[in-house]
């Protein structure tokens, strides 16, 4: 499924009873369910906006400042059903017919913080010209870029899930700096920002709650909350340019404890790396209480509790899967360690000319296939990586066996060259072993959302386009650990992915939302043996 996209718009109103009338007909006609905050107006106002049709309308008894009635807002426009929020100022200075164009944006890129960028007239005061190159400069040093283009412009798009999850960890200004202060944390959380040019007017006559001396202040202090704060804050990087934590003596000391004195010993050798990674990997950390929470959410008591324990367990067994491959290339997994769930579409495999597309995940020992394959001659197979992430890991692999390397084929995206070179091994008889649980790293990565333990998650389009692309039987492949014995799964997926023209992007969804229910499943079968230790929801998962 898609990401959904139910918008509406939200403004706060402060005794600007004279023009919000006209501004919530206008949002009306473009479409849009209006809720309207009355931030504790008089009660004239108050009763222009009872007598307003086809609105919500929430009220603050006392007027808390334009932070707190957009807080309220957003929280309300939530809790109504509603995905996304269209803020717009309720006296009349933001062109309204504008909006499709900020729903548009906000549609094509969910994840988006879409903000107005003000072309101002004549009519717009000098004190606020001045007032935005001021802003815009000091916006550049909080977050090291110029990605925002004007934080003071009230007339913005916010996505709801992951602007909720902010406001539930950081007290954000209440007045007029709210607009500043959130959009740079949105920023901070690696949210992308998105500038719209669109025309803004001070109409004669118009109220302004503006204080010169009183809001300036405030909002120096904001950006000198917000300038400290910047020297806190760590970019939020995709998982592909995440640095490798660890020195190569390390694994070589494992590695070497595991062939001299056994898989115990090597588990003792970890541990202490193990702790250290728990201690100081915070976005590990609560990346995995995230994944936990909501297993345990949905699938009932069975699963593991979000506790710091179990954190550590779950760090402990990504190790010991680790310890697993080196077994596996080693050649040093036996026939009675291993349980086969599939075995005759194993045995249909053996008997095609042509070959298959397995498409695994980051859930137990995706290398076990990989290692069979070559130290037992089951079949030629080759793994497709978008990237050469995990550099000094896969070094280590290729210390234990030298074939490692081979049939290990590096992609950046599924463009046509590589979807010609992979469909020649397929008629060659191989197996193409990716996975489907991790977003490309190309910024022009497409991914489509599915429920994933209750919640939209990102999944990668690729695998589900190439396997149309390749035409063959496409598997899916886990290797689970159950004590001392590896549960080798392999079910059928499709005899061919079709994606037809008309619907083509559904049909990708669907099979996307396949294989998620598929992971979950497997997810609540072996609950600490999932390692993606990032913002997988593409959530700000905070600090734990």
């Amino acid at each position: 499924m898609s990401t959904p996209f139910n918008p509406c718009a939200v403004v706060p109103c402060y005794n600007h009873g004279a023009t919000v009338g006209d501004v919530v007909r206008r949002l009306k006609a473009q479409g849009l369910e209006v809720l309207v905050v009355d931030d504790g107006s008089d009660a004239s106002t108050a009763g222009v906006l009872r007598s307003l049709e086809g609105i919500h309308l929430a009220r603050l008894e006392r007027n808390g400042g334009k932070g707190a009635a957009m807080e309220r807002g957003l929280r309300e426009a939530a809790r109504l059903g509603f995905t996304h929020a269209l803020q717009i100022d309720a006296d009349g200075q933001h062109c309204v017919e504008d909006a499709p164009r900020f729903l548009d944006a906000g549609r094509a890129e969910p994840e988006a913080v879409v903000c107005g960028l003000p072309q101002f007239d004549a009519s717009a005061p000098a004190g606020r010209r001045y007032g935005r190159r001021v802003t815009w400069l000091w916006t550049c040093i909080e977050t090291r870029s110029a990605a925002i283009g004007d934080a003071l412009c009230g007339f913005r798009l916010y996505p709801l899930r992951p602007t909720l999850v902010l406001l539930e960890r950081r007290r954000i200004a209440r007045g007029m700096s709210f607009d500043i202060d959130i959009v740079v944390r949105l920023a901070w959380l690696g949210l992308p920002i998105r500038n719209l040019p669109t025309r803004v007017v001070y109409p004669p006559g118009g109220i302004s709650h503006f204080r010169l001396l009183r809001d300036n202040l405030r909002i120096s202090g904001t950006h000198a909350r917000l300038f400290f704060a910047s020297f806190l804050q760590k970019k939020r990087l995709h998982w592909s340019q995440q640095a490798e934590r660890g020195a190569p003596w390390g694994l070589r000391l494992v590695a070497a404890a595991r062939r001299l004195f056994g898989h115990q010993a090597a588990r003792i050798a970890l541990a202490p790396a193990v702790a250290w990674f728990f201690l100081t990997g915070a976005q590990a950390r609560a990346a995995s209480r995230l994944y936990l929470q909501r297993l345990g959410a949905h699938a009932g008591g069975s699963a593991p509790r979000p506790t710091a324990w179990n954190v550590l367990r779950h760090m402990m067994s990504f190790a010991d899967a680790g310890l697993d491959k080196l077994a596996a290339w080693r050649g040093e997994v036996s026939h009675d360690e291993i349980e086969f769930h599939g075995e005759e579409e194993f045995a249909r495999l053996r008997g095609a000319t042509r070959g298959a597309l397995f498409v695994g995940s980051h859930l137990g020992n995706l290398e076990m296939i990989r290692a069979l394959a070559v130290t037992r001659g089951i079949a030629p197979i080759t793994a497709v990586v978008y990237t050469d992430h995990a550099r000094r890991f896969a070094a280590a692999l290729e210390r234990a066996d030298a074939r490692f390397g081979d049939n290990l084929m590096e992609v950046t995206d599924f463009g046509p060259e590589t979807a010609i070179a992979l469909r020649e091994r397929i008629e060659r008889g191989e197996i193409l072993v990716i996975v489907g649980d991790r977003t490309p790293p190309a910024d022009n990565g497409r991914c489509a959302h599915a429920p994933f333990l209750g919640h939209a998650a990102p999944f990668p389009q690729g695998p589900m386009i190439l396997a149309h692309l390749l035409d063959c039987p496409v598997y899916l492949f886990f290797c689970l650990k159950q004590g001392t014995h590896y549960h080798i799964h392999l079910e059928r997926f499709a005899e061919r992915v079709q994606l037809p023209r008309a619907g083509r992007q559904a049909a990708i969804e669907a099979h996307v939302a396949r294989y998620a229910a598929r992971l979950e499943w497997y997810c609540r079968t072996a609950p600490l043996q999932w390692f993606n230790f990032f913002d997988f929801w593409h959530e700000p998962v905070g600090r734990s």
